[in-house]
């Protein structure tokens, strides 16, 4: 023989397959012509190659212990003629063959996102919702197993328990192989052979249940608040996964909400702005159920002389704060109201005080804001 394989991968004739690979991988890390700049490296990597391909085939090292030529009578493209396993190679330098294993039929399952609906009051002071949910579950006929009574999954014939099985196609470097899910067991590397009638073999089923949900103070539109583990059950059983509520707040008719103010408008009457007012005002509170004793008006100050447009602020009553402490504040726009309808006394009380104020022939004040720079000097020095 014209090569000695056996002692060319420095092992003996009685080697096992695991000595063979363990010999190969330890030289072609040596010789690979990417790590070893030696001149003969390249040539000495294709003749262990060869070797290994030889003596990892049961049949071709039959042939070649019997004497006869293994290459001829399997004949195999690649270096020189002969065929190499990529798969090894691969071994070689990453220390792990190409089979990814059989993957664990428990899973971590998926995240669920629930939208609810609340009202202002319930999104400023927080609730607790008794809600219902849709999602998987274990299965309690099988605990999750997704076998039936009595019997449990079994290693799959197809792929031996290995999860995936090997394709072989010929190339001009040689043999190529690649991995792929096993069609039989879908990668578990076993099979169910008699599934659990309540799952079908998943591990779980769907069912609608109830959980409370606390509402803390403070959420806003859009703000999603995490429950961890109420979400979906996963295959065979697994953990599940999270639950989030994402919170959409109804539009109330009376206060708008910015950040943690409130917003409202209040029409006054004509007199009541020019002489000054005091008023009781509803507050978000009186929408509670069990509204705190005293919280449900507030005092409003409308000064003497307040016009048309000017807000007024109230510290203090407007949404809690969600990462803080304290409140908010609540912004109330004055509208005054003019009378469109008058009675004989009524105007002529109103004639004798645009006498008195000398506004029977008003002048027209028009809003200019749009001069130049000269005007509004001008002005300035009026």
């Amino acid at each position: 023989m014209a090569q000695d394989y056996y002692a060319t991968l420095g092992v003996g004739r009685d080697a096992t397959a695991d000595e063979l690979k363990k010999a190969y991988r330890k030289l072609a890390r040596q010789l690979h012509p990417d790590v070893n700049s030696a001149e003969d490296a390249s040539d000495r990597f294709k003749e262990v190659t060869v070797a290994y391909e030889v003596l990892s085939d049961p049949q071709k090292r039959s042939t070649y212990d019997r004497g006869g030529d293994p290459l001829s009578a399997h004949g195999s493209g690649g270096f020189g003629g002969q065929g190499f396993n990529f798969d090894d190679i691969m071994d070689a330098f990453f220390g792990q063959n190409a089979s990814r294993g059989p993957r664990p039929r428990t899973q971590r399952g998926q995240d669920a996102l629930l939208r609810l609906n609340v009202d202002l009051a319930e999104a400023a002071f927080g609730v607790t919702h008794e809600i219902k949910v849709d999602t998987a579950v274990t299965c309690t006929t099988c605990q999750g197993s997704g076998a039936a009574n009595g019997s449990q999954p079994v290693t799959c014939r197809t792929c031996h328990g290995h999860g995936d099985v090997q394709h072989v196609q010929r190339s001009l470097l040689g043999d190529i192989r690649t991995s792929r899910p096993c069609p039989t067991c879908h990668g578990f590397g076993t099979v169910i052979p008699d599934p659990c009638p309540e799952c079908a073999g998943e591990g779980r089923v769907r069912s609608r249940r109830s959980i409370s949900v606390t509402i803390p103070a403070g959420v806003d539109q859009g703000t999603r608040i995490q429950l961890s583990g109420e979400g979906e059950v996963g295959p065979g059983g697994g953990p599940a996964g999270d639950l989030y509520l994402e919170i959409n707040v109804a539009r109330h008719a009376v206060f708008q909400r910015k950040g943690d103010q409130l917003f409202c408008q209040i029409t006054v009457p004509m007199t009541a702005a020019a002489l000054g007012t005091h008023l009781d005002l509803p507050t978000l509170e009186a929408d509670l159920p069990e509204p705190p004793e005293g919280s449900t008006t507030v005092e409003l100050d409308v000064a003497p002389g307040t016009q048309s447009g000017d807000t007024l602020t109230i510290k203090g009553h407007g949404v809690p704060r969600l990462r803080g402490s304290g409140r908010g504040d609540l912004k109330v726009q004055v509208i005054v109201e003019t009378p469109a309808r008058l009675d004989d006394e009524q105007r002529e009380l109103l004639v004798q005080l645009a006498r008195l104020r000398d506004e029977e022939r008003p002048e027209a004040l028009i809003a200019n804001n749009h001069k130049g720079v000269f005007g509004k000097i001008k002005d300035a020095f009026k």
